[in-house]
């Protein structure tokens, strides 16, 4: 007993001097920092601990022990580099000084900053935030005036979303902490890689319990493809299954969205939410969904499940090629209908049909006017490839992929781009994206071509284009693609594409794109072999990881971990796009040997399913039930594309939605656990 009690008091004496407190910053620390200034909460001056975790990391804590309550709108403190940054980077912009980053969207909050030589990163203390805070906490970046800043306020949202402060904050008496940790290097590896020590941190430190908790849930995935399947097939098929007749054939697919008012459970009259379509593009694809239903069928034996992806398939060949050129959608005429005095939008029918391109961008609203979009037929083109090769040898869908190729490979510039949209008359190109990372999604289709083909036109048209890419677009972070500024976050449309927000030296960023160039990089790597690729795709994945929820914060009333944002202008958790970053992040993990990129993998793809009605979220069927009261078993499997996407939630509801998109939704979490079933097999899924 006295050996062991001797060996307690040794390791507990090793650990206070490897963690011991100061109330100065350590002097290792200030050829990073030049200052750092604590704001008073009325006339409390605050109580600093600093506590030296490791050679380059340091935790702050901050306390004030007040005698009575406070009211004081806004408290900092503001951090100022040792050294001029050349690079910034944080979770959403604030353009101007009203701005703040919310805690609303600290999914895996950190402020990075970096120059050639020294690298300077913030990340608030989570834990602390985990306990609940009278005030909500807050971050900024003001790259003008080098300063990274933390603080509490309340907030509003202002614009479409960008958070600013909100007065009214009130500090009860008692003590009251805060705290973050400083991480600061000089590696060149770090100053290349700005955000992989940040995420290990957040992984080894939060991700990691949390993940643990999505056993059970994993252990019983395959129970969200049923609800899926007998949602849009059975008991809400009336409202989501379209089929007609093209060219002689039976066509169909789920339509691209229904709402609330379409539950066979509504009290009320149906109101048509959006023009009736079905899509296939980067972002709703039927062809995408129609894999997953196919892998699904084919895996349960169930032929009338089979016919419907058989149909889908059907349909996406009638879409006519122009030149090698295709469409992106096929919609119906809409009108209003009068009933009992009230309008509601209703579809005219099939036989009105017309095929158009998606209305997501910057020239027109009408999608059957809007032009061809790059984009969004090599995603399609690039989904009847992996048809082809994984599913069914139809010769005819690499045919249409042939054709289309090899009309792409013409539109190429010299500078190695693809152009964003062409015009649907000359099919020229238009006015925007025309060096940007959208060109990523044709590199991937170009290698996906050339394996099957092994065209070397394909080969050298895509590595062309990936070359182009790293040369401009990721090291200076200009993830701009059409979700960036014309969908439904539209700040910066008018006057931020292709410039910086100043204040923050940040692009407005889309986590699309990022992922597309993750996604061509890794198949440049294993095309070429060259490490150029991984090198620049690990960097890549881990920009896009920023956007991850590596933990569940209090005030997120859903399982939020693994899910991901939009945009550094956006509010979203538990975004659908989740669902297609899954796979690639799982790949990584594998190329890498990064256990932490599988874990993060396999949490995007349990979060991919969070936001289904369902008995198997009890959290979410509370949130969605307080919000529609009619919702019962018939609706199992309905699911909002995010949550939170306003920027505010709450224990009522507030962050649930109303509408369900088959194709950016249930339909495609499904398609993602029925592919990663077939690569990877149930016994990975469950992997601790």
């Amino acid at each position: 007993m006295k050996i062991l009690g001797a060996l307690t008091l040794f390791i507990m004496f090793c650990f206070n001097a490897s963690a011991k407190s100061q109330a100065t910053l350590p002097d290792e620390f200030s050829k990073y920092i030049s200052s750092v200034n604590y704001g008073k909460l009325g006339n409390n001056e605050a109580q600093v601990r600093y506590t030296k975790v490791s050679d380059n990391i340091l935790k702050v804590s901050v306390s004030f022990n007040l005698k009575e309550a406070i009211r004081q709108d806004d408290w900092q403190v503001n951090i100022t580099p040792a050294f001029l940054p050349d690079f910034n980077w944080a979770p959403h912009l604030t353009p101007t000084d009203e701005h703040i980053i919310a805690q609303h969207v600290f999914r895996s909050p950190a402020l990075v900053v970096s120059s050639a030589e020294k690298q300077l990163s913030v990340i608030p203390d989570l834990e602390l935030m985990k306990k609940g805070n009278p005030v909500d906490w807050y971050m900024d970046m003001d790259a003008v005036g080098n300063t990274l800043t933390l603080g509490m306020s309340q907030s509003n949202v202002k614009e479409h979303v960008l958070f600013v402060r909100k007065p009214g904050a009130v500090y009860p008496s008692g003590k009251i902490e805060f705290g973050f940790y400083i991480l600061v290097s000089d590696k060149k590896e770090d100053l290349f890689d700005p955000w992989r020590n940040v995420l290990s941190f957040l992984w080894k430190n939060q991700g990691v319990k949390e993940y643990k908790t999505t056993l059970p849930k994993r252990k019983i995935i395959e129970k969200y493809p049923e609800h899926t399947y007998n949602w849009a097939f059975n008991t809400w098929k009336e409202s989501v299954w379209q089929e007609f007749e093209l060219n002689g054939k039976k066509v169909g697919a789920p339509v691209f969205i229904v709402n609330t008012t379409q539950s066979p459970n509504y009290p009320g009259k149906v109101n048509e939410r959006e023009f009736r379509s079905v899509w296939n593009q980067a972002w709703f694809s039927s062809l995408r969904s129609a894999q997953g239903l196919y892998r699904y069928a084919k895996r349960v034996n169930n032929n009338e499940l089979l016919g419907y992806a058989l149909k889908t398939k059907e349909l996406a060949l009638t879409f006519p090629q122009k030149q090698g050129f295709f469409p992106g959608l096929i919609g119906t005429e809409m009108h209003q209908v009068d009933i009992e005095g009230k309008k509601y939008n209703r579809s005219k029918g099939w036989e009105t049909y017309y095929f158009g391109n998606s209305n997501r961008n910057p020239y027109t609203w009408n999608a059957r006017v809007a032009p061809y979009h790059i984009l969004d037929m090599s995603f399609t083109a690039n989904q009847m490839l992996l048809w082809y090769s994984e599913l069914e040898n139809d010769q005819r869908l690499l045919d249409y992929s042939v054709s289309y190729a090899d009309a792409l490979i013409k539109k190429q510039t010299a500078d190695g781009f693809f152009p964003g949209w062409l015009s649907l008359d000359k099919l020229e190109p238009m006015d925007f994206l025309n060096q940007s990372p959208e060109s990523a999604m044709s590199v991937s289709f170009l290698l996906n071509l050339y394996q099957i083909t092994k065209n070397e036109a394909y080969r050298q048209s895509a590595l062309k284009a990936m070359n182009a890419i790293i040369d401009r677009i990721i090291m200076t972070g200009q993830w701009e693609d059409f979700e960036t500024y014309w969908s439904c976050s539209r700040y910066g449309s008018d006057n931020l594409v292709g410039k910086k927000a100043l204040r923050n030296n940040q692009f407005k960023q889309n986590t699309l794109s990022i992922y597309w160039t993750a996604e061509a990089l890794l198949n440049c790597y294993k095309i070429t072999g060259e490490s150029k690729f991984l090198k620049y795709g690990e960097r890549t994945i881990d920009e896009l990881l920023m956007y991850q929820a590596s933990w569940q914060p209090p005030y997120i009333y859903v399982k939020a971990l693994g899910g991901f944002g939009v945009m550094n202008v956006d509010g979203e958790w538990n975004d659908s796009r989740q669902s297609l970053f899954a796979e690639l992040i799982i790949q990584y993990g594998e190329v890498l040997k990064r256990k932490e990129y599988t874990q993060r993998g396999l949490a995007a793809l349990s979060a991919s399913f969070e936001m289904m009605y369902c008995p198997e979220n009890p959290e979410t069927k509370e949130q969605w039930e307080k919000v529609w009261t009619f919702f019962g078993k018939e609706d199992f499997g309905f699911m909002m594309e995010n949550y939170g996407h306003g920027g505010v939630t709450g224990s009522d509801g507030i962050g649930i939605g109303e509408f369900t998109i088959y194709d950016w939704g249930n339909g495609a979490a499904s398609e993602a656990y029925n592919r990663i079933m077939d690569h990877f097999g149930k016994k990975f899924i469950l992997k601790k």
